[in-house]
């Protein structure tokens, strides 16, 4: 059997290691990018091909080698192909990183064995062979991961959804596909958590044969660590879904409370002279942004936003940022002109050409009592690795001013 790894990031990498160790009579061909130019040439020459996420399941060549019978997988079919235990997977536009990580704390607290993987932390695959009976494997599920899956995990949940990632779909309908395919395959006993007040949501969890749970977001006894009414959505769902799975309400409530949210999330990086600096960094969309401004209600807010562009309409960061306390929005990056005409004319805005420039103008302008939000709502790949790496530049330029 002839075996090839299309993308040796870090998917290509776990499958790599996996097939060495249960099929060790093959010896799989990494075909990538930075090793050959013509990577995908060889295509057809394999009988089975797994897709890194990074690569684009409807690149030309990936779809010419399908037809002629090769089959195009991934490290997510092979994850779920293989898992033991209940599958829990987490998608939607904003919020799956935070609510996956939230039911992984709160199972975890319960004291069940329990996974997390897929779009965040480790590739799933890396614990597959741990996975027993009553495990939970807890998967964040981008669009990248879903464009070809061929498996539903067993509770599925959908969190909000709304245009994103323009620039890899032809059109808002070709991403929403790849979000449906995440529960295409479930069966009357499977469960689909889904947010009711998105139109586009709701639209899945009908499509489920699965038992539908709607999520509202609910009250809580205490105030959150993790700032901003769309993490109390994000909290309830979680909390639902734990709930369904027995674990009992204190130890959710108990579970919630102590949760600081992941790195680069509206996390707060420091307070100088009175100002108080957020870093949004995984922020790479304009509703995002929205979230992150609306988090602060009363106080007057400098934004710095802008980065590579993804094909996205800013209009509606226009309309959220005329009616917010706005002291000045710092634009950068690729797409910052094309911010710049979505935003009212009543805003005071100003361009800085590097991060260190664009912190140091929110440090001029803000006043005591503000909150500066680097809440990109774009790609960082015009300037930085990843939102990560842009996200760690941030906290260290904040952290290296006075005060």
């Amino acid at each position: 059997m002839r075996v090839a790894i299309l993308g040796y990031g870090a998917e290509g990498k776990a499958v790599e290691k996996y097939l060495k160790k249960h099929e060790p009579g093959v010896k799989p061909v990494i075909l990538d990018q930075k090793l050959d130019p013509n990577y995908l040439s060889r295509l057809r020459e394999f009988d089975i091909v797994y897709r890194s996420p990074g690569v684009l399941y409807k690149l030309p060549e990936i779809q010419r080698a399908g037809w002629r019978g090769v089959k195009i997988t991934s490290a997510t079919n092979l994850f779920f192909e293989k898992a033991r235990g209940v599958t829990i997977g987490v998608t939607g536009t904003k919020g799956k990183g935070t609510t996956s990580a939230l039911i992984y704390e709160i199972l975890k607290a319960a004291g069940k064995k329990v996974f997390l993987g897929g779009n965040i932390g480790d590739p799933a695959i890396n614990f597959l062979d741990e996975l027993t009976n009553d495990s939970f494997s807890v998967l964040e599920l981008s669009n990248l991961q879903l464009w070809d899956i061929k498996y539903s995990p067993h509770i599925a949940v959908v969190l909000d959804i709304f245009p994103d990632h323009m620039d890899w779909h032809k059109n808002f309908r070709e991403y929403f596909g790849t979000k449906l395919n995440i529960i295409k395959r479930q069966t009357k006993s499977d469960f689909v958590f889904y947010a009711p007040e998105n139109k586009f949501v709701k639209r899945i969890a009908r499509r489920s044969r699965g038992k539908k749970i709607a999520v509202k977001a609910g009250s809580l006894p205490f105030e959150l660590k993790i700032v901003g009414p769309h993490n109390l959505k994000n909290a309830s769902m979680a909390a639902a879904v734990c709930a369904h799975l027995g674990v009992r309400p204190d130890i959710i409530l108990n579970a919630v409370k102590n949760y600081k949210g992941l790195p680069c999330r509206l996390t707060r990086t420091a307070e100088k002279k009175g100002v108080t600096y957020y870093n949004d960094s995984a922020s790479t969309n304009p509703q995002t942004t929205i979230a992150a401004v609306k988090s602060f209600p009363g106080a007057y807010k400098v934004l710095i936003a802008g980065g590579k562009d993804k094909g996205l309409d800013y209009s509606p960061l226009g309309e959220a940022t005329a009616h917010e306390k706005m002291r000045l929005v710092i634009l950068m990056g690729e797409n910052k002109s094309k911010i710049k005409s979505a935003l009212s004319s009543n805003i005071k805005i100003k361009t800085a050409k590097t991060l260190k420039e664009a912190v140091q103008l929110a440090r001029k302008n803000a006043q005591e009592g503000d909150i500066v939000v680097f809440s990109p709502g774009a790609a960082s790949f015009d300037m930085f690795k990843n939102y990560q790496d842009r996200g760690e530049q941030f906290d260290k330029i904040v952290k290296k001013l006075g005060g």
